[in-house]
Protein backbone atom coordinates (compact mmCIF):
# COMPACT_ATOMS: atom_id res chain seq x y z
CA UNK A 1 0.00 0.00 0.00
CA UNK A 2 2.66 2.43 0.32
CA UNK A 3 4.17 1.54 -2.83
CA UNK A 4 0.61 2.42 -3.76
CA UNK A 5 0.70 6.23 -2.64
CA UNK A 6 4.02 6.61 -3.04
CA UNK A 7 3.17 6.24 -7.11
CA UNK A 8 0.36 8.27 -7.41
CA UNK A 9 1.98 11.04 -5.30
CA UNK A 10 4.79 11.11 -8.08
CA UNK A 11 4.16 14.32 -10.26
CA UNK A 12 4.27 13.37 -13.66
CA UNK A 13 6.14 16.53 -15.91
CA UNK A 14 5.00 16.52 -19.97
CA UNK A 15 7.68 18.81 -21.80
CA UNK A 16 6.11 21.94 -23.63
CA UNK A 17 5.25 21.81 -27.01
CA UNK A 18 5.13 24.68 -28.98
CA UNK A 19 3.17 25.18 -32.30
CA UNK A 20 3.09 27.80 -34.67
CA UNK A 21 4.83 30.15 -37.38
CA UNK A 22 8.14 32.09 -37.41
CA UNK A 23 7.69 35.60 -39.90
CA UNK A 24 9.87 34.98 -42.89
CA UNK A 25 12.85 37.07 -41.71
CA UNK A 26 15.13 36.04 -44.74
CA UNK A 27 14.00 37.27 -47.97
CA UNK A 28 16.63 35.29 -49.93
CA UNK A 29 15.01 31.96 -48.14
CA UNK A 30 11.37 32.77 -49.03
CA UNK A 31 12.81 33.54 -52.56
CA UNK A 32 14.84 30.33 -53.05
CA UNK A 33 11.37 28.54 -52.15
CA UNK A 34 9.37 30.27 -54.54
CA UNK A 35 12.11 29.59 -57.39
CA UNK A 36 11.51 25.92 -56.64
CA UNK A 37 7.82 26.03 -56.74
CA UNK A 38 8.29 28.20 -60.02
CA UNK A 39 10.77 25.39 -61.11
CA UNK A 40 8.39 22.22 -60.22
CA UNK A 41 4.98 23.81 -61.86
CA UNK A 42 7.17 24.30 -65.39
CA UNK A 43 8.29 20.97 -65.10
CA UNK A 44 4.52 19.10 -64.37
CA UNK A 45 3.60 21.60 -67.45
CA UNK A 46 6.56 20.68 -69.22
CA UNK A 47 5.22 17.80 -71.42
CA UNK A 48 2.08 20.08 -72.71
CA UNK A 49 4.04 22.87 -73.32
CA UNK A 50 6.78 20.57 -75.33
CA UNK A 51 3.79 18.65 -76.88
CA UNK A 52 1.00 21.49 -78.13
CA UNK A 53 2.81 24.70 -78.09
CA UNK A 54 6.54 24.27 -80.07
CA UNK A 55 7.08 22.48 -83.38
CA UNK A 56 7.29 18.81 -82.18
CA UNK A 57 3.72 18.10 -83.50
CA UNK A 58 4.11 18.60 -86.89
CA UNK A 59 7.43 16.86 -86.86
CA UNK A 60 6.57 13.83 -85.22
CA UNK A 61 3.51 13.74 -87.41
CA UNK A 62 6.12 13.90 -90.69
CA UNK A 63 7.91 11.44 -89.18
CA UNK A 64 5.25 8.93 -88.76
CA UNK A 65 3.64 9.43 -92.07
CA UNK A 66 7.23 8.53 -93.65
CA UNK A 67 7.55 5.52 -92.00
CA UNK A 68 4.48 4.10 -92.77
CA UNK A 69 4.53 5.47 -96.75
CA UNK A 70 7.79 3.17 -96.99
CA UNK A 71 5.98 -0.08 -95.44
CA UNK A 72 8.67 -0.14 -91.95
CA UNK A 73 6.13 -0.65 -89.26
CA UNK A 74 9.29 -0.72 -86.47
CA UNK A 75 11.92 0.69 -88.74
CA UNK A 76 12.91 3.12 -87.28
CA UNK A 77 11.76 1.94 -83.92
CA UNK A 78 9.34 5.13 -82.24
CA UNK A 79 11.94 5.41 -79.81
CA UNK A 80 14.37 6.81 -82.56
CA UNK A 81 11.85 8.90 -83.78
CA UNK A 82 10.46 10.45 -80.81
CA UNK A 83 14.19 11.31 -79.90
CA UNK A 84 14.60 12.55 -83.56
CA UNK A 85 11.48 14.91 -83.43
CA UNK A 86 12.92 16.42 -79.98
CA UNK A 87 16.43 17.34 -80.90
CA UNK A 88 14.47 19.05 -84.56
CA UNK A 89 11.87 20.76 -81.90
CA UNK A 90 15.05 22.10 -80.32
CA UNK A 91 16.70 23.28 -83.24
CA UNK A 92 13.56 25.29 -84.49
CA UNK A 93 12.71 26.53 -81.07
CA UNK A 94 16.25 27.57 -79.65
CA UNK A 95 15.84 31.22 -80.79
CA UNK A 96 12.35 31.06 -78.86
CA UNK A 97 13.90 29.24 -75.79
CA UNK A 98 17.19 31.79 -75.42
CA UNK A 99 14.53 34.65 -75.43
CA UNK A 100 12.71 33.10 -72.86
CA UNK A 101 15.80 32.81 -70.94
CA UNK A 102 17.00 36.29 -71.58
CA UNK A 103 13.95 38.23 -70.64
CA UNK A 104 11.74 35.67 -68.27
CA UNK A 105 14.44 33.72 -66.01
CA UNK A 106 17.68 35.72 -65.78
CA UNK A 107 15.82 38.58 -64.92
CA UNK A 108 13.40 36.32 -62.21
CA UNK A 109 16.56 35.08 -60.83
CA UNK A 110 18.08 38.67 -60.39
CA UNK A 111 15.01 39.69 -58.48
CA UNK A 112 15.02 42.10 -61.30
CA UNK A 113 10.50 40.96 -61.94
CA UNK A 114 8.40 39.18 -60.27
CA UNK A 115 6.78 35.91 -60.76
CA UNK A 116 3.74 37.06 -62.74
CA UNK A 117 6.21 38.76 -64.73
CA UNK A 118 8.15 36.45 -65.58
CA UNK A 119 5.44 34.03 -66.60
CA UNK A 120 3.99 36.98 -68.82
CA UNK A 121 7.31 37.63 -70.58
CA UNK A 122 7.85 33.93 -70.87
CA UNK A 123 5.14 33.14 -72.64
CA UNK A 124 5.31 35.88 -75.19
CA UNK A 125 8.11 34.48 -77.49
CA UNK A 126 5.63 30.72 -77.16
CA UNK A 127 2.98 33.20 -78.59
CA UNK A 128 4.49 34.74 -81.01
CA UNK A 129 6.13 31.49 -82.55
CA UNK A 130 2.46 30.06 -82.22
CA UNK A 131 0.89 33.20 -83.92
CA UNK A 132 3.81 32.69 -87.17
CA UNK A 133 2.43 29.40 -87.65
CA UNK A 134 -1.11 29.36 -86.92
CA UNK A 135 -3.82 30.01 -89.80
CA UNK A 136 -6.40 33.12 -89.65
CA UNK A 137 -9.17 30.82 -90.06
CA UNK A 138 -8.26 28.62 -87.03
CA UNK A 139 -8.55 31.81 -84.57
CA UNK A 140 -11.38 32.72 -86.37
CA UNK A 141 -12.89 29.51 -85.70
CA UNK A 142 -11.98 29.46 -81.64
CA UNK A 143 -13.03 32.90 -81.69
CA UNK A 144 -16.35 32.33 -82.73
CA UNK A 145 -16.64 29.22 -80.21
CA UNK A 146 -15.52 30.95 -77.45
CA UNK A 147 -17.52 34.04 -77.85
CA UNK A 148 -15.47 36.36 -78.10
CA UNK A 149 -15.28 39.79 -80.59
CA UNK A 150 -12.42 39.76 -83.39
CA UNK A 151 -9.38 41.53 -82.27
CA UNK A 152 -9.22 44.60 -85.01
CA UNK A 153 -5.96 46.24 -83.93
CA UNK A 154 -3.31 43.57 -85.64
CA UNK A 155 -0.42 45.06 -83.63
CA UNK A 156 -2.25 44.07 -80.40
CA UNK A 157 -2.95 40.77 -81.17
CA UNK A 158 -0.09 39.43 -79.17
CA UNK A 159 -1.42 40.76 -76.15
CA UNK A 160 -5.15 40.39 -76.46
CA UNK A 161 -5.34 36.74 -77.83
CA UNK A 162 -6.05 34.27 -74.90
CA UNK A 163 -3.60 31.23 -74.78
CA UNK A 164 -6.97 29.08 -74.73
CA UNK A 165 -7.85 30.08 -77.75
CA UNK A 166 -4.73 29.82 -79.69
CA UNK A 167 -3.09 27.11 -78.64
CA UNK A 168 -5.81 24.96 -80.30
CA UNK A 169 -5.92 26.96 -83.03
CA UNK A 170 -2.49 25.98 -83.15
CA UNK A 171 -2.82 23.34 -82.43
CA UNK A 172 -4.67 21.85 -85.32
CA UNK A 173 -2.78 24.68 -87.65
CA UNK A 174 0.24 21.80 -87.01
CA UNK A 175 -2.15 18.44 -87.46
CA UNK A 176 -3.16 20.17 -91.04
CA UNK A 177 0.25 20.76 -91.95
CA UNK A 178 1.68 17.28 -90.46
CA UNK A 179 -0.95 15.55 -92.75
CA UNK A 180 -0.61 17.44 -95.66
CA UNK A 181 3.56 17.07 -95.33
CA UNK A 182 2.46 13.22 -94.85
CA UNK A 183 0.80 13.12 -98.59
CA UNK A 184 3.35 14.22 -100.19
CA UNK A 185 5.39 12.30 -98.74
CA UNK A 186 3.24 9.53 -99.62
CA UNK A 187 3.19 10.21 -103.53
CA UNK A 188 6.47 8.75 -104.70
CA UNK A 189 5.92 5.97 -102.93
CA UNK A 190 2.37 5.44 -103.83
CA UNK A 191 3.72 5.39 -107.37
CA UNK A 192 6.78 2.63 -106.81
CA UNK A 193 3.24 0.61 -105.41
CA UNK A 194 1.42 0.83 -108.14
CA UNK A 195 3.98 0.34 -110.82
CA UNK A 196 5.24 -3.06 -109.02
CA UNK A 197 1.39 -4.04 -107.88
CA UNK A 198 0.98 -3.83 -112.39
CA UNK A 199 4.18 -5.78 -112.84
CA UNK A 200 2.94 -8.49 -110.61
CA UNK A 201 -0.28 -8.73 -111.78
CA UNK A 202 1.00 -8.51 -116.15
CA UNK A 203 3.34 -11.87 -115.06
CA UNK A 204 0.42 -13.50 -113.63
CA UNK A 205 2.20 -13.61 -110.06
CA UNK A 206 -1.38 -12.97 -107.63
CA UNK A 207 -0.13 -15.20 -105.01
CA UNK A 208 3.30 -12.70 -104.14
CA UNK A 209 2.08 -9.86 -101.83
CA UNK A 210 3.11 -6.76 -103.71
CA UNK A 211 4.44 -5.13 -100.62
CA UNK A 212 7.02 -7.40 -100.12
CA UNK A 213 8.62 -6.85 -103.63
CA UNK A 214 8.05 -2.53 -103.14
CA UNK A 215 9.37 -2.61 -99.98
CA UNK A 216 13.20 -2.89 -101.16
CA UNK A 217 12.57 -0.62 -104.30
CA UNK A 218 11.36 1.86 -102.06
CA UNK A 219 14.21 1.95 -99.46
CA UNK A 220 16.48 1.83 -102.23
CA UNK A 221 14.82 5.08 -103.96
CA UNK A 222 15.05 6.69 -100.38
CA UNK A 223 18.71 6.37 -99.75
CA UNK A 224 19.40 6.95 -103.64
CA UNK A 225 17.36 10.29 -103.33
CA UNK A 226 19.50 11.10 -99.83
CA UNK A 227 16.06 10.83 -98.28
CA UNK A 228 16.59 12.05 -94.52
CA UNK A 229 18.38 14.98 -95.99
CA UNK A 230 15.94 15.96 -98.09
CA UNK A 231 12.63 14.85 -95.72
CA UNK A 232 14.47 16.67 -92.32
CA UNK A 233 15.29 19.85 -94.71
CA UNK A 234 11.80 20.79 -95.92
CA UNK A 235 9.92 19.82 -92.61
CA UNK A 236 12.38 22.40 -90.79
CA UNK A 237 11.88 25.21 -93.94
CA UNK A 238 8.86 24.98 -92.80
CA UNK A 239 8.92 26.85 -89.72
CA UNK A 240 11.27 29.78 -91.24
Amino acid sequence: MLLSSNLFATSITFPSVTIGGESASDVESTSSVLQMVFVLTILALAPSILIMMTSFLRIIISLHFLRSAIGTTTMPPNQILVGLALFLTFFVMSPVFSNIKTNAIDPYQNHEITQEQAIEKGVEPLKEFMLNQVRDEDIKLFMDLSGREPISDSSQILKELPLYVLVPAFVISELRAGFIIGFLIYLPFIVIDMVVSSTLMSMGMMMLPPAMISLPFKVLLFVLVDGWNLIIGQILKTFS
